[in-house]
């Protein structure tokens, strides 16, 4: 930046759309999603100036309507991703050296394509390609990836800005460069706004990446994909190969080029992949920085005093949003005794006005399918269950069909056992497990709640009483990362509520914040001194 100290336009949090009947975006979206579903598109891979097409491909489909294909995405061999990593590296060069200033201007352009002419598509590529009603969609892939974006803009100048403190005839200064290598991104299906980021964010610093998303997410990263074309990312400074995810990341890990990884999914993934870097650590030229975030058992805790139906609202969205597939979603309960019943009868008499799961397509749905057939198994295999333990008893929903779609009713577990599996397990969809304590055990179950799960990502705190809020703040600092009072566990907005947790949900870098983008950078101290000593005698030696 040699010519200005340059201000970036204030980053602000995009309004969300309402698509209420008759509004424009809702006619808008429609066209968009009946034109994609009714066509197919042929999906390359992103290496450089290239798009890879191998012959090898794998077929798209709405998890709601499983047999309807909607496009193939061609997939790596392994020579593909070598290739994708040396034409990141010989970009790297280029990439880092351009002015700051030019890296923003394309990532605030990207916003303002997402906030515009593409917002219609990449909804409904969302709405398609992870069965999202057009309110998920909505607040994921158009405002909470335009709000990465724009705030991780403002972020970055502040990072520049922050500078050493200077003495007299001496002039000391950091500079931020970018990670020596390539950063591997590794992006989740549930959320496109973060298949967008985690790529995002590490090239805005000046990194050039390699980036892999999700198989069940590559219809709506290809909108991503297209959006970064036109903002002007140059060619070679985001690859993006799709495939075998073991053989693709056996590849990025073993070269010595390998500098960072960004990441979210599964814990043991994530574990998997902390353990392979150990083992390769001799091969690299630098300590890779290692980003994740991971699962979550997260919690509602309501105190005596809460008000019964801000409960059962909570539960509700908590648990059912996006059918439960948040890492941030509410699946564990503890509700006192003294309001149980009533907390449960508003929450059957929400469920029982919800529709039947069905297509995003229908905007009077709540709840669409699950994201696969291998989710879908797993979940009916824990309804079953339920059904037969002793321990156990499903209080709403229970049922579920794939003929069409992966549909799972919305699920409602009670138990008598605070250990029972499914209050212990992350089974990532729309079940939810409640248990009962006596009101006099407020304090201990507040240890049960920090002890029940390996997670700390999220929970939530409902009451009345400020001293139990209090006690409940203290007691649970350890057990999630994003922590609620008096709302849902889900829904963290960047900007206001930088994400992530911290046990077996990750490394708490959070997503939304300048401490994740501080991980991207590393940071070289340079020290001017003007007048130079010529004489190596201190005054101590007379």
């Amino acid at each position: 930046m040699g010519k200005g100290f340059f201000q970036v336009p204030t980053a602000y949090n995009e309004p969300i759309k309402s698509y209420a009947p008759g509004s424009p975006e809702r006619e808008e979206v429609l066209i968009q999603y009946n034109s994609y579903f009714n066509n197919q598109v042929d999906i390359p891979m992103y290496i450089g100036s290239k798009e890879v097409r191998t012959g090898n491909t794998a077929p798209m489909s709405p998890p709601h309507d499983h047999q309807h294909i909607v496009g193939h995405y061609h997939l790596a061999e392994k020579e593909h991703v070598s290739e994708a990593i040396a034409n990141a590296l010989e970009s790297r060069e280029k990439w880092a050296n351009l002015p700051w200033e030019q890296r923003a201007a394309i990532f605030l352009k990207a916003a303002d394509l997402i906030a515009g002419p593409y917002r219609a598509k990449i909804n409904a590529a969302t709405m398609i390609a992870q069965s999202k009603t057009i309110h998920q969609a909505e607040i994921d892939a158009a405002c909470e990836l335009i709000d990465f974006l724009r705030f991780n803009v403002e972020y970055m100048s502040q990072i520049y800005a922050e500078q050493p403190e200077s003495s007299e005839g001496v002039w000391n200064r950091v500079e931020y460069r970018p990670l020596e290598g390539f950063v591997y991104a590794i992006t989740p299906f549930n959320f496109t706004a973060i298949a967008g980021n985690l790529p995002a964010s590490a090239a805005m610093m000046g990194n050039v990446v390699l980036w892999k998303p999700s198989d069940s997410q590559i219809y709506s990263a290809k909108v991503i994909v297209d959006i970064f074309k036109e903002a002007g990312v140059p060619d070679g400074v985001i690859n993006v190969v799709y495939g075998d995810p073991a053989m693709i990341t056996k590849v990025a890990l073993e070269s010595p080029d390998f500098a960072g990884i960004h990441f979210t999914g599964s814990t043991q993934v994530f574990k998997d992949l902390w353990k392979q870097i150990g083992n390769n650590i001799h091969t690299y030229k630098t300590y890779p920085r290692i980003v994740g975030e991971t699962g979550g058992k997260d919690f509602i805790l309501a105190h005596p005093t809460a008000n019964p139906k801000q409960v059962s609202t909570a539960i509700v969205r908590g648990a059912f949003e996006f059918q439960g597939q948040k890492c941030s979603a509410a699946s564990r309960v503890y509700l006192p005794k003294s309001i149980s019943n009533e907390i449960l009868d508003l929450v059957k008499e929400d469920l029982a006005s919800i529709n039947e799961p069905g297509s995003p397509e229908n905007m009077g749905n709540f709840v669409t399918a699950v994201i696969h057939e291998a989710s879908f198994d797993k979940l009916a295999k824990y309804i079953d269950q339920a059904k037969k333990d002793k321990n156990a008893t499903i209080v709403a929903g229970g049922n579920y069909d794939k003929t069409k779609g992966y549909f799972i009713e919305p699920t409602v577990i009670l138990t008598t056992d605070p250990n029972y599996t499914t209050m212990e397990t992350e089974l990532f969809g729309p079940i939810v497990t409640v248990y009962v304590y006596e009101d006099k055990d407020w304090s201990e179950t507040l240890k049960l709640v920090d002890s029940t799960s390996e997670y700390a990502l999220t929970g939530a705190v409902i009451s009345g009483d400020r001293y139990s809020i209090d006690e409940a703040t203290k007691a649970l600092q350890n057990c999630a990362g994003n922590f609620y009072i008096n709302d849902k566990p889900t829904g963290a907005v960047v900007g206001q509520q930088p994400f992530g947790g911290a046990r077996a949900s990750g490394t708490n870098d959070k997503a939304g914040s300048a401490q994740n983008l501080l991980r991207w950078v590393s940071p070289r101290l340079i020290k001017e001194t003007f007048v130079t000593p010529t004489d190596y005698r201190y005054p101590f030696l007379g």
